[in-house]
Formats: C-alpha cells, sequence, structure tokens
C-alpha cells in the first residue's frame, strides 16, 4: 500500500490514525479494536467488514 495513502487514511469511527498489520492484510485503529480488510491493495473501510481485534491484538501481544 502506498504510504502517501496512509498517510491520509483515518479511521471512519473515530477518525483516528491507522497501522497496517504485519503482514499488511489489515489496517488496524487500535482506538476502536478495529482491523479493516484490505483487498487488492484497496483498503475496505466500512465498520460492517472491519473484524474486531481480540484481546492480544489490543495488548501488541
Amino acid at each position: 500500500m502506498d504510504p502517501k495513502l496512509l498517510d491520509i487514511l483515518a479511521c471512519p469511527l473515530c477518525k483516528g490514525p491507522l497501522k497496517p498489520a504485519a503482514d499488511k492484510s489489515e489496517l488496524i485503529c487500535k482506538a476502536d479494536a478495529l482491523a479493516f480488510p484490505v483487498r487488492d491493495g484497496i483498503p475496505v473501510m466500512l465498520e460492517t467488514e472491519a473484524r474486531t481485534l481480540n484481546v492480544d491484538e489490543r495488548l501488541d501481544k
């Protein structure tokens, strides 16, 4: 994913920053504990498509 795109993307719920997952398949919002999928290089920024982070992911384990 283009780093410039990551600079301008924000969580659609809290408008906070997003971090790419280690495998680059998701964008993570720590504030809302959500992971938005990235499909074919395109982030899907819909709350209905996001998955909730588990406890270990929330704590960065």
